[in-house]
């Protein structure tokens, strides 16, 4: 195991929790439906910073399938960033 890379992945997935606290206090102080959606997509793009060693190293899966599984969680945070740009509102208006 490299210490560097476990430290390194660990800082980042520490800032990307950090921003998602912020972005939830901004969802819970103004109602603001999309800072959750950034929340949420920030949550999933850390936690998958550190998914593909947890899952090659820990569980064993091959580095295709960590890789595989990695990089579907950080998709899927990404696209619920998007959707807090682009989405539409509860209303159904365009936001």
């Amino acid at each position: 195991m490299h210490i560097e890379l476990v430290v390194a992945k660990l800082v980042t997935m520490a800032l990307g929790f950090l921003i998602a606290y912020q972005a939830y206090k901004g969802y819970a102080e103004y109602d603001s439906e999309p800072m959750l959606f950034v929340a949420i997509g920030f949550l999933l793009i850390s936690f998958g910073a550190v998914l593909e060693g947890v899952l090659f190293e820990v569980v064993g899966l091959s580095l295709f399938q960590a890789g595989t599984i990695q990089t579907g969680v950080v998709a899927l945070g990404m696209l619920s960033v998007l959707y807090s740009l682009y989405g539409i509102g509860i209303d159904g208006d365009e936001s």
